[in-house]
């Protein structure tokens, strides 16, 4: 059964869900319940809802202070702000610190589409790998963010979560579903070469792989939902039995989803090519016709894949 739901609405229904029966959990916003879709959370359970204005560099802050007082914490908001207005705070107060909050960053990547570079979080992944004691995560669909959300509620260490906007067609079944830390999913099996991707590209990738399935061309997808910690392990089996690797992301081609792959295989090497955001202002439009300008939707994918196995 298809959930075709946003990520964002699969976090905080889960959350909700966890949060009745756990006192300990506090959701943050910044004037962003909407946004981040927290309404019906802060309307039920009031006590355990802070509402900070718009003042991300304070509401980490109070996240730091809450989750070293014992506090379960999710601070939710756009990505965009909090990677980059409340930056020294979240390397601060949460990584260097090591207060176990986590943050919860909306409508990552493009997702803001027409509102442009103001708006937009390319750079995300890049920064915050260079934070010790930082764990990245990029859910590719609904299911697989329920999944993650049970293992925040208490996890160790200070985490950031990138989710999209839109609903997200399903990359997972009921029954396929996993969510390991550190770990990669296979959601499509093959030997000739390998697409790597993260976040909402996932199921862009996976329909690429099925649709070059038809023209005898076997590509292994993995879902590298967990950046940091991340799966070099898997990482190096795909290099070793595919011998070439496509990695895509909604990110600057610097730095990212491309970088960290290419840094795994370093001492053996195989071609790679790097799907994602190159050196440049994004054109403004929705985000599916982002996708296709930059050639990291499945149409993109598939045609960068033909053109490597050659």
């Amino acid at each position: 059964m298809e959930n075709n739901i946003a990520c964002r609405k699969s976090f905080t229904d889960t959350l909700l869900s966890l949060a009745r029966e756990d006192k300990d959990i506090v959701a943050l916003a910044t004037d962003s319940r909407g946004s981040v879709t927290l309404t019906d959370f802060a309307n039920e359970l009031p006590g355990q809802f802070i509402e900070c204005g718009i003042a991300e560099q304070d509401a980490v802050g109070i996240s730091a202070g809450l989750a070293h007082s014992g506090k379960k914490v999710f601070c939710c908001g756009p990505a965009c702000f909090y990677v980059a207005r409340s930056l020294e705070q979240v390397k601060v107060d949460l990584a260097y610190s090591q207060n176990p909050a986590t943050i919860l960053g909306v409508s990552g990547g493009v997702a803001y589409g027409a509102l442009g570079t103001t708006h937009h979080s390319l750079h995300d992944i890049a920064v915050l790998r260079t934070f010790p004691g930082m764990s990245i995560f990029l859910p590719s669909d609904a299911r697989l963010t329920a999944e993650l959300v049970k293992l925040l509620v208490d996890y160790p260490y200070p985490a950031y979560v990138r989710v999209g906007r839109a609903a997200v067609p399903d990359v997972y079944t009921d029954e396929n579903v996993r969510f390991e830390i550190g770990k990669a999913n296979i959601v499509h099996e093959g030997n000739d070469i390998a697409i790597i991707a993260t976040g909402e590209t996932v199921y862009h990738a996976l329909t690429a792989a099925r649709e070059l399935e038809k023209e005898n061309i076997h590509a292994r997808v993995l879902d590298l939902s967990s950046i940091k910690p991340f799966d070099k392990e898997a990482v190096l089996k795909a290099a070793s039995e595919t011998g070439r690797i496509v990695t895509v992301e909604e990110h600057s081609i610097f730095g990212g989803l491309g970088a960290l792959v290419t840094e795994a295989i370093s001492e053996n090497p195989v071609p790679v090519k790097i799907l994602g955001i190159p050196d440049e202002n994004v054109i403004h439009g929705t985000s599916p016709q982002i996708f296709r300008h930059y050639g990291i939707d499945h149409e993109g994918i598939a045609a960068t894949v033909r053109e490597f196995v050659k």
